[in-house]
Protein backbone atom coordinates (compact mmCIF):
# COMPACT_ATOMS: atom_id res chain seq x y z
CA UNK A 1 0.00 0.00 0.00
CA UNK A 2 1.21 3.48 -0.84
CA UNK A 3 0.25 6.05 1.78
CA UNK A 4 0.94 9.10 -0.40
CA UNK A 5 -2.45 9.30 -2.12
CA UNK A 6 -5.84 7.99 -1.05
CA UNK A 7 -6.44 6.54 -4.50
CA UNK A 8 -3.77 3.93 -3.76
CA UNK A 9 -5.33 2.82 -0.48
CA UNK A 10 -5.98 -0.89 -0.04
CA UNK A 11 -9.72 -0.25 0.12
CA UNK A 12 -9.77 1.44 -3.27
CA UNK A 13 -7.46 -1.18 -4.74
CA UNK A 14 -9.82 -3.89 -3.48
CA UNK A 15 -12.79 -2.11 -5.05
CA UNK A 16 -11.02 -1.86 -8.41
CA UNK A 17 -10.11 -5.54 -8.24
CA UNK A 18 -13.69 -6.54 -7.37
CA UNK A 19 -15.03 -4.55 -10.35
CA UNK A 20 -12.43 -6.15 -12.64
CA UNK A 21 -13.41 -9.62 -11.40
CA UNK A 22 -17.11 -8.92 -11.88
CA UNK A 23 -16.56 -7.78 -15.49
CA UNK A 24 -14.58 -10.92 -16.26
CA UNK A 25 -16.83 -13.35 -14.43
CA UNK A 26 -14.19 -14.22 -11.83
CA UNK A 27 -14.90 -15.15 -8.22
CA UNK A 28 -12.54 -13.79 -5.57
CA UNK A 29 -11.82 -16.53 -3.03
CA UNK A 30 -8.92 -15.02 -1.06
CA UNK A 31 -7.18 -11.68 -0.57
CA UNK A 32 -3.51 -11.12 0.28
CA UNK A 33 -2.71 -7.67 1.64
CA UNK A 34 0.36 -5.82 2.92
CA UNK A 35 -1.27 -2.70 4.34
CA UNK A 36 1.12 0.11 5.22
CA UNK A 37 4.24 -1.94 4.43
CA UNK A 38 7.21 -0.71 2.42
CA UNK A 39 7.44 -2.13 -1.07
CA UNK A 40 11.20 -1.73 -1.24
CA UNK A 41 11.99 -5.19 0.08
CA UNK A 42 10.30 -8.53 0.56
CA UNK A 43 11.08 -8.33 4.28
CA UNK A 44 7.92 -7.46 6.20
CA UNK A 45 5.67 -8.33 3.26
CA UNK A 46 3.87 -11.17 5.00
CA UNK A 47 0.95 -11.04 2.57
CA UNK A 48 3.17 -11.48 -0.47
CA UNK A 49 5.19 -14.20 1.25
CA UNK A 50 1.99 -16.10 2.09
CA UNK A 51 0.77 -15.76 -1.49
CA UNK A 52 4.01 -17.21 -2.89
CA UNK A 53 4.01 -20.00 -0.32
CA UNK A 54 0.43 -20.98 -1.16
CA UNK A 55 1.14 -20.87 -4.87
CA UNK A 56 4.29 -22.99 -4.73
CA UNK A 57 2.94 -25.50 -2.22
CA UNK A 58 0.38 -26.71 -4.74
CA UNK A 59 -2.40 -26.09 -2.22
CA UNK A 60 -3.75 -22.90 -3.83
CA UNK A 61 -7.50 -23.04 -4.45
CA UNK A 62 -7.40 -20.42 -7.21
CA UNK A 63 -6.27 -20.24 -10.82
CA UNK A 64 -5.65 -16.53 -11.27
CA UNK A 65 -4.02 -13.77 -9.23
CA UNK A 66 -5.52 -10.31 -9.62
CA UNK A 67 -3.03 -7.50 -8.91
CA UNK A 68 -4.00 -3.83 -8.87
CA UNK A 69 -1.03 -2.72 -11.01
CA UNK A 70 2.57 -3.70 -11.76
CA UNK A 71 4.01 -1.64 -8.90
CA UNK A 72 2.02 -3.59 -6.29
CA UNK A 73 4.57 -6.41 -6.34
CA UNK A 74 6.94 -3.81 -4.94
CA UNK A 75 9.05 -0.79 -5.80
CA UNK A 76 12.23 -2.86 -5.87
CA UNK A 77 15.46 -1.20 -6.90
CA UNK A 78 16.16 -4.25 -9.07
CA UNK A 79 13.29 -4.38 -11.55
CA UNK A 80 13.91 -8.09 -12.11
CA UNK A 81 12.76 -8.86 -8.57
CA UNK A 82 9.07 -8.13 -9.20
CA UNK A 83 9.33 -9.99 -12.51
CA UNK A 84 10.74 -12.95 -10.59
CA UNK A 85 7.76 -13.11 -8.24
CA UNK A 86 5.32 -13.02 -11.16
CA UNK A 87 7.34 -15.73 -12.90
CA UNK A 88 7.13 -17.97 -9.81
CA UNK A 89 3.35 -17.76 -9.97
CA UNK A 90 3.29 -18.59 -13.67
CA UNK A 91 5.61 -21.54 -13.07
CA UNK A 92 2.93 -22.91 -10.76
CA UNK A 93 0.44 -22.57 -13.65
CA UNK A 94 -1.39 -19.67 -12.02
CA UNK A 95 -1.97 -16.68 -14.27
CA UNK A 96 -1.48 -13.05 -13.22
CA UNK A 97 -3.78 -10.26 -14.36
CA UNK A 98 -3.41 -6.51 -13.71
CA UNK A 99 -6.66 -4.72 -12.97
CA UNK A 100 -5.63 -1.08 -13.37
CA UNK A 101 -3.26 -1.37 -16.31
CA UNK A 102 -4.09 -0.50 -19.92
CA UNK A 103 -2.68 -3.73 -21.32
CA UNK A 104 -3.49 -7.43 -21.17
CA UNK A 105 -0.88 -9.53 -19.39
CA UNK A 106 -0.93 -12.11 -22.17
CA UNK A 107 2.79 -12.66 -22.67
CA UNK A 108 2.88 -10.63 -25.86
CA UNK A 109 5.95 -8.52 -26.71
CA UNK A 110 3.96 -5.36 -25.96
CA UNK A 111 2.95 -6.49 -22.46
CA UNK A 112 6.48 -7.68 -21.71
CA UNK A 113 7.99 -4.34 -22.72
CA UNK A 114 5.39 -2.28 -20.87
CA UNK A 115 5.83 -4.33 -17.68
CA UNK A 116 9.59 -3.88 -17.84
CA UNK A 117 9.23 -0.13 -18.16
CA UNK A 118 6.69 0.07 -15.34
CA UNK A 119 8.88 -2.02 -13.02
CA UNK A 120 11.79 0.32 -13.65
CA UNK A 121 9.51 3.33 -13.11
CA UNK A 122 8.31 1.88 -9.79
CA UNK A 123 11.90 1.67 -8.55
CA UNK A 124 12.72 5.14 -9.86
CA UNK A 125 9.66 6.54 -8.08
CA UNK A 126 11.08 5.28 -4.77
CA UNK A 127 14.47 6.82 -5.49
CA UNK A 128 12.96 10.19 -6.39
CA UNK A 129 10.64 10.15 -3.38
CA UNK A 130 13.55 9.26 -1.08
CA UNK A 131 15.54 12.23 -2.39
CA UNK A 132 12.58 14.60 -1.92
CA UNK A 133 11.88 13.36 1.59
CA UNK A 134 15.55 13.66 2.53
CA UNK A 135 15.68 17.24 1.24
CA UNK A 136 12.57 18.10 3.24
CA UNK A 137 13.98 16.55 6.40
CA UNK A 138 17.23 18.48 5.97
CA UNK A 139 15.29 21.72 5.72
CA UNK A 140 13.33 20.96 8.90
CA UNK A 141 16.57 20.18 10.76
CA UNK A 142 18.04 23.50 9.66
CA UNK A 143 14.91 25.24 10.94
CA UNK A 144 15.51 23.66 14.34
CA UNK A 145 12.90 20.92 14.34
CA UNK A 146 13.49 17.45 15.69
CA UNK A 147 13.23 14.56 13.22
CA UNK A 148 12.35 11.40 15.09
CA UNK A 149 14.01 9.69 18.03
CA UNK A 150 13.54 10.10 21.74
CA UNK A 151 14.61 13.24 23.57
CA UNK A 152 17.10 11.53 25.86
CA UNK A 153 17.89 11.94 29.54
CA UNK A 154 17.55 15.53 30.72
CA UNK A 155 15.49 16.65 27.74
CA UNK A 156 11.88 16.50 26.60
CA UNK A 157 10.08 16.69 23.24
CA UNK A 158 7.94 19.80 22.97
CA UNK A 159 5.15 19.93 20.41
CA UNK A 160 4.64 23.30 18.72
CA UNK A 161 2.10 24.44 16.15
CA UNK A 162 2.80 26.03 12.77
CA UNK A 163 3.13 29.48 14.37
CA UNK A 164 5.78 28.25 16.82
CA UNK A 165 3.46 28.38 19.82
CA UNK A 166 4.12 25.57 22.33
CA UNK A 167 1.53 22.86 22.86
CA UNK A 168 1.96 19.80 25.07
CA UNK A 169 5.04 17.74 25.90
CA UNK A 170 5.19 14.38 24.16
CA UNK A 171 5.66 11.30 26.31
CA UNK A 172 7.76 8.41 25.15
CA UNK A 173 6.04 6.66 22.23
CA UNK A 174 3.75 9.60 21.48
CA UNK A 175 3.80 11.23 18.06
CA UNK A 176 2.35 14.38 16.59
CA UNK A 177 -1.12 13.96 15.09
CA UNK A 178 -1.33 17.16 13.02
CA UNK A 179 0.90 17.37 9.96
CA UNK A 180 1.76 21.05 10.41
CA UNK A 181 2.89 20.58 14.02
CA UNK A 182 6.61 20.31 14.75
CA UNK A 183 8.75 18.95 17.58
CA UNK A 184 11.63 20.66 19.35
CA UNK A 185 13.76 19.72 22.36
CA UNK A 186 13.41 21.56 25.66
CA UNK A 187 15.10 21.10 29.05
CA UNK A 188 13.58 18.37 31.19
CA UNK A 189 13.15 18.14 34.97
CA UNK A 190 15.76 20.02 37.00
CA UNK A 191 16.84 16.78 38.70
CA UNK A 192 17.77 15.27 35.33
CA UNK A 193 19.48 18.46 34.19
CA UNK A 194 21.59 18.48 37.37
CA UNK A 195 22.51 14.83 36.75
CA UNK A 196 23.63 15.56 33.17
CA UNK A 197 25.79 18.45 34.37
CA UNK A 198 27.24 16.27 37.13
CA UNK A 199 28.17 13.64 34.51
CA UNK A 200 30.12 16.21 32.51
CA UNK A 201 31.86 17.69 35.55
CA UNK A 202 32.79 14.27 36.89
CA UNK A 203 34.25 13.32 33.52
CA UNK A 204 36.10 16.59 32.85
CA UNK A 205 37.08 17.95 36.28
CA UNK A 206 37.35 14.77 38.34
CA UNK A 207 38.76 12.55 35.60
CA UNK A 208 36.25 9.79 36.24
CA UNK A 209 35.60 7.24 33.51
CA UNK A 210 32.22 6.36 32.04
CA UNK A 211 32.27 3.06 33.93
CA UNK A 212 32.77 4.76 37.31
CA UNK A 213 30.15 7.43 36.56
CA UNK A 214 27.63 4.75 35.61
CA UNK A 215 28.36 2.83 38.81
CA UNK A 216 27.84 5.97 40.93
CA UNK A 217 24.49 6.73 39.29
CA UNK A 218 23.28 3.15 39.65
CA UNK A 219 24.31 3.12 43.31
CA UNK A 220 22.29 6.29 43.84
CA UNK A 221 19.23 4.67 42.26
CA UNK A 222 19.20 7.04 39.28
CA UNK A 223 18.12 5.34 36.04
CA UNK A 224 18.27 6.36 32.39
CA UNK A 225 15.34 7.87 30.51
CA UNK A 226 14.40 4.28 29.58
CA UNK A 227 14.31 3.39 33.28
CA UNK A 228 17.33 1.15 32.87
CA UNK A 229 20.67 1.02 34.71
CA UNK A 230 23.43 3.22 33.32
CA UNK A 231 26.24 1.61 31.35
CA UNK A 232 29.53 2.79 29.90
CA UNK A 233 27.77 3.21 26.54
CA UNK A 234 24.85 5.28 27.82
CA UNK A 235 27.18 7.61 29.73
CA UNK A 236 29.37 7.99 26.65
CA UNK A 237 26.33 8.87 24.54
CA UNK A 238 25.44 11.69 26.95
CA UNK A 239 29.02 12.98 26.84
CA UNK A 240 29.25 13.24 23.06
CA UNK A 241 25.72 14.28 22.06
CA UNK A 242 25.52 17.88 20.87
CA UNK A 243 21.84 18.20 21.74
CA UNK A 244 22.96 19.01 25.30
CA UNK A 245 24.47 22.27 24.03
CA UNK A 246 21.39 23.03 21.92
CA UNK A 247 22.57 21.73 18.54
CA UNK A 248 20.26 19.86 16.20
CA UNK A 249 22.33 17.19 14.44
CA UNK A 250 20.90 14.63 12.03
CA UNK A 251 22.02 12.11 9.39
CA UNK A 252 24.76 10.58 11.53
CA UNK A 253 23.59 7.31 10.03
CA UNK A 254 21.19 6.51 7.22
CA UNK A 255 19.02 3.67 5.96
CA UNK A 256 18.06 4.88 2.52
CA UNK A 257 15.75 2.76 0.39
CA UNK A 258 15.68 0.06 3.10
CA UNK A 259 19.06 -1.27 2.03
CA UNK A 260 21.50 -1.18 4.93
CA UNK A 261 22.39 1.09 7.79
CA UNK A 262 25.40 3.28 6.99
CA UNK A 263 27.39 5.35 9.47
CA UNK A 264 27.98 8.68 7.76
CA UNK A 265 31.09 10.84 7.94
CA UNK A 266 30.71 14.05 9.98
CA UNK A 267 31.06 16.23 6.88
CA UNK A 268 27.66 15.07 5.58
CA UNK A 269 25.81 15.41 8.88
CA UNK A 270 22.95 17.92 8.76
CA UNK A 271 23.07 20.40 11.60
CA UNK A 272 21.68 23.59 13.08
CA UNK A 273 23.61 25.04 16.02
CA UNK A 274 22.02 26.67 19.04
CA UNK A 275 18.40 26.00 18.16
CA UNK A 276 17.48 24.25 21.43
CA UNK A 277 17.88 25.37 25.01
CA UNK A 278 21.34 24.21 26.15
CA UNK A 279 21.65 22.46 29.51
CA UNK A 280 25.46 22.04 29.41
CA UNK A 281 27.99 24.86 29.14
CA UNK A 282 29.76 24.94 25.77
CA UNK A 283 33.25 25.10 27.29
CA UNK A 284 32.51 22.09 29.47
CA UNK A 285 31.17 20.19 26.47
CA UNK A 286 34.23 21.04 24.37
CA UNK A 287 36.52 19.91 27.16
CA UNK A 288 34.74 16.56 27.25
CA UNK A 289 35.13 16.17 23.48
CA UNK A 290 38.84 16.91 23.75
CA UNK A 291 39.27 14.17 26.33
CA UNK A 292 37.32 11.69 24.22
CA UNK A 293 39.32 12.58 21.10
CA UNK A 294 42.68 12.32 22.89
CA UNK A 295 41.75 8.99 24.40
CA UNK A 296 40.80 7.54 21.01
CA UNK A 297 43.82 8.93 19.15
CA UNK A 298 45.71 6.25 17.25
CA UNK A 299 49.33 7.02 16.50
CA UNK A 300 50.29 6.38 12.85
CA UNK A 301 52.56 3.38 12.35
CA UNK A 302 55.48 5.49 11.12
CA UNK A 303 55.29 7.78 14.15
CA UNK A 304 55.13 4.80 16.45
CA UNK A 305 58.22 3.24 14.82
CA UNK A 306 60.09 6.53 15.11
CA UNK A 307 59.17 6.83 18.77
CA UNK A 308 60.30 3.27 19.47
CA UNK A 309 63.55 3.85 17.60
CA UNK A 310 64.24 6.94 19.68
CA UNK A 311 63.51 5.06 22.89
CA UNK A 312 65.95 2.34 21.86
Amino acid sequence: MSTEHQKYSTENQSEAIRNYAARRGLEIVRTYTDAGKSGLRLDGRDGLKKLLADVESGQADFETILVYDVSRWGRFQDADESAFYEYRCKQARISVQYCAEQFENDGSPVSTIVKGVKRAMAGEYSRELSAKVFAGQCRLIELGYRQGGQAGFGLRRQLIDQTGSPKELLDRGQHKSIQTDRVILVPGPISEIDTVRWIYKSFVHDGRSEVHIAADLNSAGIHTDLNRPWTKGTIHEVLINEKYIGNNVWNRSSFKLKRKHVVNAPDIWVRADGVFGAIVDRQLFDAAQAIVAERSYKMPDQDMLSALSGAA
